[in-house]
């Protein structure tokens, strides 16, 4: 399973705000839309994120809500593939597919429209951020029975210390930048 980019992404890291005690006391928030308001930040990031996928054959990209729809539509265009929304509930307008998913405190749920995936359609999963891989594994696995065959999860950011990649073992998971704290 591939993680690192044929791209040096590390000068990327210049360009992510880093904001202590956010959300709550003692976290480290790894801010992106500093990365995303600099043209050849996001220009790189994208083209990383293509290079790794050009040589499979992709039919979707499955964006996580919501920031997995700012990189999904350009990675999706990028590859000549569509462009397919995870969303929290009640965010569709169609018949829905759902899929409920444990949370370290909690419960969430994740839906997508019920024809938005062939049976037999190679799709890949993008987010900015790989922390515990819950919500990865529940997009994949709300994917797969739809019939989606799970090319790739592609992240801009992991957070390895949290060890979500362990959950995803049977995909390629793909991350462009990686912290250990």
């Amino acid at each position: 399973m591939s993680s690192t980019p044929a791209v040096n992404c590390e000068p990327l890291k210049k360009l992510i705000r880093e904001v202590p005690d956010f959300p709550k006391p003692g976290i480290l928030f790894y801010d992106i839309t500093t990365l995303l308001k600099d043209k050849l930040g996001f220009a790189t990031l994208i083209d990383a994120l293509s290079e790794h996928y050009l040589p499979n054959k992709v039919d979707l990209i499955l964006g996580i809500e919501a920031r997995g729809f700012i990189f999904g539509p350009a990675l999706a265009y990028r590859l000549n593939a569509g462009f397919v929304p995870v969303r929290k509930p009640g965010k569709l307008p169609a018949a829905t597919i759902r899929f409920e998913y444990a949370l370290e405190y909690g419960q969430n749920t994740l839906e997508v429209h019920k024809d938005a995936i062939q049976k037999g359609q190679r799709v890949i999963i993008v987010d900015d951020l790989l922390a515990t891989g819950g919500t990865a594994e529940a997009t994949a696995r709300l994917a797969a029975s739809l019939g989606a065959e799970i090319a790739g999860l592609g992240f801009v950011v992991e957070l390895d210390f949290l060890q979500g990649r362990e959950k995803l073992k049977q995909y390629d998971v793909f991350s462009l930048l990686h912290y250990d704290r």
